[in-house]
């Protein structure tokens, strides 16, 4: 284990702050900046309420949920700030929630295409620390996801390939600099993004091995924040030999977009 030299919600802070000095410009989002995008991810924008108001270039998000870092372990209650930046893309997660009776935060950062985790226990050690090329790769899905279900308007203006399967369902090549992540998405009749699945990410408990398994985040229960309709529940999933890993279940409490 490593001590800890800086606190991670400074950190944390710190690079928000700093992310926020970008100064993005205000535009609307109107029926003719959507045309280019498959029906299906057109008829979504417009379900979400995207048409007529500003894009989304930042979203602050807070969730409550359930966590277990393997599958024969219990959950554990967790808490999570997060901010993700579109133009450049940039993501920063900070959560935090108890272990074996001492509390224990995490630390997400991706940015100028590099990505990196740590999680420390005890407000003292770093038992976790993982970067590298296939985080870099993960992150770059975790950072698309957010995109697709939390901020679609800013789908518009995001560097992907996408390709129709049929009414319901679109692939989609997604870049960021280096890093090239593909995804399937699902719709529901009325519009809603109800499961994105990919190949891409990687399941690492320590930061040193890696295991590839099929990774999906299916959302539901969306409700309206301001004038835009976001999924209020969704999970997340290994899809590994021996059976599905739900490792995650997210409660979004407050959402805040194009922050200040």
């Amino acid at each position: 284990m490593k001590l800890l030299a800086r606190n991670f919600k400074t950190v944390f802070a710190e690079e928000v702050a700093e992310a926020m000095k970008i100064k993005p410009v205000s535009t609307i989002v109107t029926e003719q900046d959507i045309k280019h995008l498959p029906d299906p991810v057109q008829k979504y924008l417009k379900f979400a309420g995207a048409i007529g108001k500003e894009k989304i270039q930042s979203v602050r998000l807070e969730f409550t949920g359930d966590f277990k870092t393997a599958p024969n372990r219990k959950y554990m209650k967790f808490t999570s700030v997060q901010y993700n930046f579109f133009g450049n893309p940039m993501r920063f997660f900070y959560m935090k929630m108890p272990m074996m009776g001492l509390p224990l935060d995490g630390l997400h950062v991706y940015k100028n295409e590099q990505a990196s985790m740590k999680i420390r226990i005890a407000s003292l050690f770093t038992i976790v620390e993982a970067k590298g090329e296939k985080m870099d790769q993960g992150e770059t899905v975790t950072v698309f996801n957010d995109l697709c279900l939390m901020a679609p308007s800013a789908l518009i203006d995001a560097n992907v390939q996408w390709q129709t399967i049929d009414p319901l369902t679109v692939k989609a090549m997604f870049t960021n600099g280096k890093n090239t992540i593909s995804a399937t998405l699902h719709f529901s009749e009325s519009g809603e993004l109800t499961n994105f699945i990919s190949i891409d990410r990687f399941m690492s408990s320590d930061g040193k091995s890696y295991l590839s398994y099929p990774w999906s985040t299916p959302a539901k229960n969306y409700k309206d924040f301001n004038g835009r309709k976001v999924p209020t529940y969704g999970e997340t999933i290994w899809h590994m030999p021996e059976g599905d890993f739900v490792y995650g279940k997210f409660n979004l409490q407050r959402v805040e977009y194009n922050c200040k």
